[in-house]
């Protein structure tokens, strides 16, 4: 199983990884499994980051973690939300339209615009939680948002027979095991009181509304909408912490 674990150490991050012999279908669909895990390095990373910097002026502090988290996934997730967003601006409504706008490399207005508006957002509610040392927020907001992953890929048709996570998607484990590691990391949350309970509901309830909206639009989901999501669930899970603390 260390196998899977470098696969999706190297399809999410940036880190440098040596698979050794090449993997097959097994091994990549067994990866997913690991997401949550990946998510839970890449929060951990992220709140020592903002330990270090412990002292450092809260704007300075928020920049930096900002940078770190992008550098690390090396904007994977950031591409498929501009993907998305250029494709439902400029879709019009339509299937076809829509997955092959997706699958233009160029970003244009729509996509920027989404990049800018979610960066902006994750800088605003980073720089509140540096002041209020709500480390522990930072790794729930990296664990869900790959753990939203499998719930998205085990309940939603991938549209595309040739796209970058069709032979993931495919070979997967599906029951019991994705199941359990999706509910485990997912109620993780409740570790963090009873505001926790709310938090949970909204991620779940975004994930619904998100999902409904790919449904309508393509019959499904792709690489870039599961990325897209990623974003969204992410930058939702610090806003929705910083307004039940408020």
């Amino acid at each position: 199983m260390f196998q899977p674990f470098l696969i999706a150490l190297q399809f999410l991050t940036q880190c440098p990884v040596r698979l050794g012999a090449e993997p097959n279908d097994e091994a990549i669909g067994k990866s997913v499994l690991f997401y949550p895990v990946i998510g839970f390095l890449i929060g951990l990373l992220l709140a020592a980051l903002s330990w270090l910097l412990n002292g450092t002026p809260p704007v300075v502090a928020a920049a930096l973690i900002l940078i770190c988290w992008v550098f690390i996934t090396g904007g994977l997730h950031l591409d498929g939300l501009a993907d998305s967003a250029d494709a439902w601006v400029g879709g019009m409504k339509d299937r076809d339209r829509t997955l092959t706008i997706m699958k233009d490399p160029n970003c244009g207005p729509a996509g920027v615009v989404a990049i800018v508006l979610l960066l902006l957002l994750k800088f605003a509610t980073l720089y509140t939680l540096v002041i209020a040392d709500a480390w522990v927020i930072l790794i729930l907001a990296a664990t869900l948002g790959r753990t939203i992953l499998p719930l998205l890929f085990l309940t939603t048709t991938y549209v595309r027979p040739n796209g970058l996570g069709s032979s993931l998607v495919i070979h997967m484990p599906r029951y019991p095991s994705m199941v359990v590691i999706a509910l485990t990391s997912l109620l993780a949350t409740l570790t963090l009181g009873v505001n926790s309970l709310w938090l949970l509901a909204a991620i779940v309830v975004i994930f619904l509304i998100f999902r409904h909206l790919m449904l309508r639009r393509i019959g499904g989901t792709t690489g870039d909408t599961a990325g897209a999501l990623v974003e969204i669930t992410e930058v939702s899970v610090l806003l929705v912490a910083i307004l039940l603390a408020t």
